[in-house]
């Protein structure tokens, strides 16, 4: 399972960048894959990079399509072959 840490950024489009942010979290919901946002990114849950790596292509090249010229994309991967971590149990192993 991997678990990844989401952050897209677009530059040069002012200081307020809630807009694009609406945007790319309605595409996720479309997407039907598992995730969650927090106040500084979102947190994906999916099977393979393919799917990963396809997500975050697709969240790119919508926001060029928005008329952004720059993206600066943040990932951080967790990916586990010795179980299945989810972002539930992640939470559980501390609380």
């Amino acid at each position: 399972m991997i678990i990844a840490q989401l952050s897209i950024s677009p530059v040069g489009e002012g200081l307020s960048l809630s807009r694009y942010i609406k945007e790319v979290i309605n595409i996720l919901r479309k997407s039907e894959i598992k995730f969650e946002t927090n106040s500084m990114s979102t947190i994906i849950e999916t099977n393979n990079l393919n799917s990963l790596f396809r997500i975050i292509e697709n969240l790119n090249e919508y926001l060029f399509k928005l008329g952004v010229k720059r993206v600066i994309t943040d990932l951080k991967i967790d990916f586990r072959k010795d179980k299945d971590a989810t972002m539930e149990s992640k939470l559980k192993s501390i609380n």
